[in-house]
This record gives structure tokens, sequence and C-alpha cells, in this order.
């Protein structure tokens, strides 16, 4: 059940992905690009993590922190420069990205 704060809390965006093999480099290059540009761009953006799994460096995980999902889903989907990567991205990966929205209940 979503709450009515949905939309304006914070949330950690959790996106999975595999690579095309042959497009790793590709795919480092045009994510560290669209980074630079959404961090220097975006403040509703408070940061972006990409980890490789350690067993199958094509597979990536990326966590990013968003001052709130509607800002995520809203303003930074429409940046012409998100716009631009996502028709990129569509040349190295493979398959489709899946998207999650986490809010954290927990902190140590």
């Amino acid at each position: 059940m979503h709450s009515s704060q949905t939309g304006t809390q914070p949330v950690t965006v959790v996106i999975t992905c595999t690579i095309q093999p042959d497009k790793l480099d590709l795919a480092r290059r045009e994510l560290r690009a669209v980074i630079r540009q959404v961090m220097a761009l975006e403040p509703a953006c408070l940061g972006i993590r990409v980890h490789e799994d350690a067993r199958a460096p094509n597979r990536w995980l990326i966590v990013e922190q968003w001052a709130s999902e509607a800002a995520f889903t809203g303003p930074h989907m429409q940046q012409p420069h998100m716009q631009t990567f996502m028709q990129t991205a569509q040349t190295f990966l493979d398959g489709q990205a899946d998207f999650g929205f986490w809010h954290e209940t927990l902190a140590t």
C-alpha cells in the first residue's frame, strides 16, 4: 500500500540490468558521462553508485538516491541528457533494465 507521501519522501532507486558482453566499454563510458551530467545539473539527485556483479561483470546494479520518487520519474526522466542516454542504452543493454523504488525503514 502506498502512502500519500510516496512521491515526496526520499527514495532509493535500484536498477538492475545486463549489458551485452561486447559493449561493456561503451556502457561504462556512456554511464560515466550521464552520471556527471545528472550530478552537475540535478540537485534532487543525492548520489549514484554503479556495481558490477563479481561473477558476471556484464550484470550491473545501479543504486541512486533521490529527494523523491516524483523527482526521479518526472523531471529527471524528461531531461535532454536522460532522453539521449535512454536511446543510447538500447544499443548496449541486453534486455530491459528493471527499476525498483525503495524507502529506508531502518538504518544503523
